[in-house]
């Protein structure tokens, strides 16, 4: 390995997405010099860029806006806050305006009005474009080269983190005024399209420096796939019909339950999904609009509008859940002071409540939280300055110091708590007597890890990081899980099937060998003005 490369900047950014583009264009144009660091190549890595997505986009007319709001309210157990709705669609809106001006992103045009159409983008056209945007805006770009731990002061500001860059070989450290974590959320490694490099690594980063957590019960997440296949895309199982491994149709399957039918009955017997119910002008529209989707089918011959396949369930985690790095203020500040969050490392409950947003309202919050967090790290950088990075001190541990003798590899952690996080019949079929044994492995593993989790290389150092973050996250959404004692949202309790109205509340958490949860209000919401 060669020498560690150091350098300074008023603002880092780690992360690739569309969230951490954004706030790096803003942070640039609030007059900060600004690096951003990306795990793999910006403008290709991440959940966003290989696939279409649709984004909440809704024009400024009051009666579209109410009704955009209260879409899903219910769905989310009444824990979304009208105050951020309604900036995340301003927001959104002014940012769409500006990606097809400044970003130069190609809308397509309806042909009855003339206008562009703007709910939607193709993640690979809308990645490239951000990417170049970010680079014309004067960002410099590290690609392949994943953030290992965040760097501190000795009062515990966050002013910068520590690396390693893959083509060189070699660490680094950039000291910074402040910090953007924009990293993603965590998949677990579970193989869903594009989430390779969504491993929670800003959620450990968080923790370790003291950042609270909100909504982590909300990150349960899973997606119908054909089986043995990447692509989630579980909008378009909308037009299907699904069947019993005999030919009958399952019942309830296609319902807003429909999810939970398919991995009850997974447990015991296949499912099999025709998506018979789109005629063709659907089916042209969906080709065309998620050409991706189909691969796996044209690949294997099979046509999904008349033939039946086999399906399964693939785990999102947190990059379709809600739950995420607490934000404090309308910068998307942390409860650190230096550390900003935004997209899916920040929690997503503001806009989305206890239930996932999708592609739209997580493609529209990280375009605003990212806007708004690249600002915000920008001022506070300039009035603070940049640290000498022989002032800072990494805050990393697992995966990198180890407390005790080295012996455990990361590949044996990973699928130790992969084993833990991955089963539906765990983490999506809730229930107390499943959660908590669950619970007890990851403590005991994580302890484990903590004082034997080593690695060799760099290449190693960052798979060790990975599996410590997936560890890390599973204990934060399982204690948090069981703090909620009611089904509200995504968090579905088996032991307890009932919404109670006593626990209309977030469930904040946080803490490493630790971790504890606590209780906020929910504010702004329709069930609060009802009551």
């Amino acid at each position: 390995m060669t020498e560690t490369w150091q350098i300074d900047t008023d603002v880092l950014v780690i992360g690739g997405g569309p969230a951490a583009c954004w706030a790096a264009i803003h942070a640039r144009a609030a007059g900060a010099e600004v690096i951003l660091v990306d795990k793999g190549y910006c403008g290709t890595s991440g959940a966003t860029a290989p696939a279409g997505t649709g984004v909440w986009y809704v024009a400024p007319d009051p009666a579209a806006r109410a009704q955009a709001k209260a879409g899903r309210e219910a769905l989310g157990g009444y824990l979304a806050d009208h105050y951020w709705m309604d900036r995340v669609l301003d927001q959104t809106y002014a940012n769409m305006s500006r990606l097809a001006t400044e970003g130069r992103y190609p809308f397509p045009v309806d042909p009855g009005t003339g206008r562009q159409i703007r709910t939607g983008v193709q993640g690979p056209e809308y990645m490239r474009r951000m990417r170049a945007w970010v680079r014309r805006a004067g960002v410099r770009i590290l690609d392949h080269s994943p953030a290992l731990e965040l760097l501190v002061d000795a009062d515990g500001v966050v002013r910068g983190a520590a690396g390693y860059r893959r083509q060189a070989d070699g660490d680094y450290r950039i000291a910074a005024g402040a910090v953007v974590l924009a990293s993603g959320g965590c998949a677990f490694l579970s193989r869903a399209l594009g989430t390779n490099v969504d491993t929670g690594d800003g959620a450990l980063m968080a923790a370790e420096v003291g950042a609270s957590f909100s909504g982590m019960e909300f990150s349960n997440a899973y997606a119908i796939v054909p089986k043995g296949a990447t692509v989630t895309k579980t909008a378009y199982y909308g037009y299907a019909t699904f069947f019993h491994e005999d030919g009958r149709v399952l019942e309830g399957a296609g319902s807003t339950k429909g999810r939970s039918v398919i991995a009850r009955t997974l447990l015991h017997e296949k499912v099999f999904a025709q998506l018979d119910r789109a005629d063709a002008t659907v089916r042209a529209q969906m080709r065309l609009g998620q050409p991706n989707f189909f691969l796996q089918f044209d690949r294997r011959g099979i046509d999904p509008f008349t033939d039946r396949f086999e399906v399964h369930l693939l785990a999102e985690g947190t990059v379709r859940g809600t739950g995420g790095i607490d934000v404090i203020d309308d910068e998307c500040a942390t409860t650190v002071p230096g550390l900003y969050a935004a997209g899916d490392a920040a929690t997503r409950e503001r806009i989305c409540g206890g239930f996932t947003g999708g592609g739209s309202h997580n493609s529209a919050w990280a375009m605003s939280s990212g806007t708004w967090a690249g600002g915000g790290a920008a001022r506070f950088a300039l009035r603070s300055g940049r640290p000498a990075v022989t002032d800072l001190r990494g805050a990393g541990r697992t995966g990198l110091r180890p407390d005790g003798t080295a012996g455990v590899r990361p590949a044996d952690v990973l699928a130790a708590a992969q084993r833990e996080l991955i089963p539906f019949e765990k983490n999506y079929l809730r229930h107390g007597d499943r959660i908590r044994p669950a619970l007890a492995s990851l403590d005991t593993l994580w302890h484990t890890a903590s004082e034997a989790l080593c690695a060799d290389s760099g290449a190693e150092r960052v798979r060790a990081r990975e599996a410590a973050a997936i560890t890390a996250v599973g204990r934060l959404m399982y204690r948090s899980a069981l703090a909620r004692t009611e089904t509200r949202g995504m968090s579905k309790r088996a032991d307890h099937p009932d919404l109670d109205p006593a626990q209309h509340h977030h469930i904040l958490s946080g803490g490493l060998d630790e971790v504890w949860t606590a209780t906020a209000p929910a504010r702004h919401s329709a069930l609060t003005v009802a009551s």
